[in-house]
């Protein structure tokens, strides 16, 4: 294993971030579909 210069580590990008933003844009895509869905057909409870 080689150990990285301080140089190098500053270099280092984070490449699953774009993933993790696109999931977090669908599930906030999901969750307002439920919310306005709950409004709009209201079921009561059983």
């Amino acid at each position: 294993m080689k150990k990285l210069t301080n140089k190098e580590l500053k270099m280092v990008r984070a490449a699953g971030a774009g993933g993790w933003i696109v999931a977090g844009i669908i599930a906030g895509i999901s969750f307002l579909a439920g919310f306005f869905d709950g409004f709009s057909r209201p079921y009561k409870c059983r």
